[in-house]
């Protein structure tokens, strides 16, 4: 058994299984194998363990940590008062959290919006509203509107605390399960996220791991799980920030490309240059996004839609009834072996996903014309001064050529504040949610992993 400990990632196409030696510390081994999220996701792990064992030649190991993002992971919906402010306050706690957010509404909700909220059949809803002091009547009318609600759902309140009391205990008459947190902008423009994530990620942990079929998962490692987004967020922000003992390489940004989302995490302040003006929140340094139409299997059409048919035959050089075709392959099954016209799709779209999930993860700069002259002002981080970029991803780690793909995430003509330039990085071993799995007791060994696994593509 040695020292080593074993790290799975259960996601919504592959698990990936990592066995890591903490004596020296070094990768022993990784394997994959597909998600059986249909029948028993147990199956698709142990396939995978047995994949890693004849690798490695280990069978035991001492401690064992895992996270999932199988049977679509973990899906919220966020409700908030203003758009720009609560609403969007409550939507970086879900997405930091490690949730999918289906949704975000804002102000008293519309009969169509209630409805609309049953159909998408969320895990758990996150309810805010109002600074303290400020508005209490929206989030009480939206509690009594949830409270009406058929489902297994549960309800994270973090809005006013002159209401949050009232608004928990109307949805627990209606029998909802409730957890009452610390409001996410207790005064305007003051972001409070992480109680409000750690409710998240505790009902993570009581209720969604039972719900996807994943407890005895849970129960075979032994520790935890944890959201995959969440592991990546770790694991980014580990390799951004250092430990005492070591240097981390400061801002930095990661590009997720998965079969059902492309996730993009930035670690910087992204504050405005010189002469720029701030509107809105203050984003969080470490940032995630989830963009739930960039994919490129469970989401490959409607990354085609994104980019536009006639455009991907274009670039292909394929007619639009052999994109169709192959379109329709990825869609049936990932595959790391495929013919010179499916990769060429597939390459296609996996460059559109990092560019457009880029894009709409980073800020903007608008120019507002007075009569004083121009001002510019800026909504979201600027992350124009980021140097280092990581890809990670099936679409990206088995491609054969990963740095066209990943350069999409540099700024080209866009005015979305992207990277003007930066190092590019592949994470080959896909240990990156891995390492944020292990940073969670052993941060020296999982920081040394990943600055020595990454590899440098240009």
């Amino acid at each position: 058994m040695a020292n080593n400990v074993l790290l799975v990632d259960i996601g919504s196409t592959y698990t990936k299984v990592v066995a890591v030696d903490l004596d020296y510390p070094k990768i022993l081994g990784t394997a994959s194998a597909p998600t059986t999220a249909a029948t028993n996701i147990r199956e698709g792990l142990f396939e995978a363990l047995k994949c890693l064992t004849e690798k490695t030649g280990t069978t035991s190991y001492a401690e064992s940590y895992g996270s999932s993002s199988a049977a679509g992971g973990l899906k919220m919906v966020a409700i908030g008062l203003v758009p720009a402010l609560t609403a969007k306050a409550g939507k970086m706690a879900a997405l930091g959290a490690g949730a999918k957010v289906l949704k975000t509404f804002a102000y008293e909700l519309a009969a169509s919006e209630v409805d609309e909220i049953q159909q998408l059949e969320p895990d758990i809803i996150l309810l805010c509203g109002g600074t303290d002091g400020g508005n209490k009547e929206v989030i009480l009318r939206n509690a009594e509107h949830l409270a009406g609600l058929a489902g297994e759902f549960s309800v994270v309140v973090a809005g006013n605390k002159a209401a949050a009391k009232e608004a928990a205990e109307i949805l627990e008459a209606s029998g909802k399960q409730v957890r009452l947190c610390e409001n996410v902008m207790p005064q305007y423009n003051c972001l409070n996220v992480e109680p409000a994530q750690a409710a998240i990620r505790n009902l993570f942990l009581e209720k969604i791991v039972q719900a996807k079929g994943l407890s005895e998962v849970q129960r075979f490692i032994g520790n935890p799980l944890l959201p995959t987004p969440r592991a990546v967020l770790q694991g980014a922000e580990l390799l951004a920030r250092g430990t005492a003992h070591q240097a981390g390489l400061g801002d930095l940004l990661v590009v997720d490309v998965g079969g059902a989302t492309t996730d993009v995490y930035s670690m910087a302040e992204g504050a405005p240059a010189s002469g720029v003006v701030l509107r809105g929140l203050q984003e969080p340094y470490a940032k995630r996004t989830v963009e739930g139409d960039l994919g490129l299997s469970h989401s490959a059409r409607s990354t085609l839609e994104a980019v536009g048919r006639k455009k991907i035959a274009a670039l292909t050089q394929l007619s639009e009834e052999e994109v169709e075709e192959n379109l329709l392959l990825l869609e049936k099954e990932f595959s790391v072996s495929f013919s010179k016209e499916k990769e060429a799709v597939r390459n296609c779209l996996t460059y559109f996903a990092v560019k457009l999930a880029t894009e709409r993860h980073a800020g903007k700069i608008e120019t507002i014309y007075t009569p004083c002259g121009p001002s510019f002002i800026q909504t979201g981080k600027d992350l124009t001064g980021i140097k280092t970029i990581i890809g990670t991803g099936g679409p990206l780690i088995y491609s054969s050529d990963p740095a066209s793909l990943l350069a999409a995430a540099r700024r080209s003509q866009e005015a979305a504040l992207k990277p003007e330039g930066g190092s590019l990085y592949l994470d080959r071993s896909y240990i990156f949610a891995g390492m944020g799995l292990l940073s969670q007791k052993y941060p020296e060994e999982a920081l040394a992993l990943l600055k020595g696994e990454l590899e440098w593509l240009g």
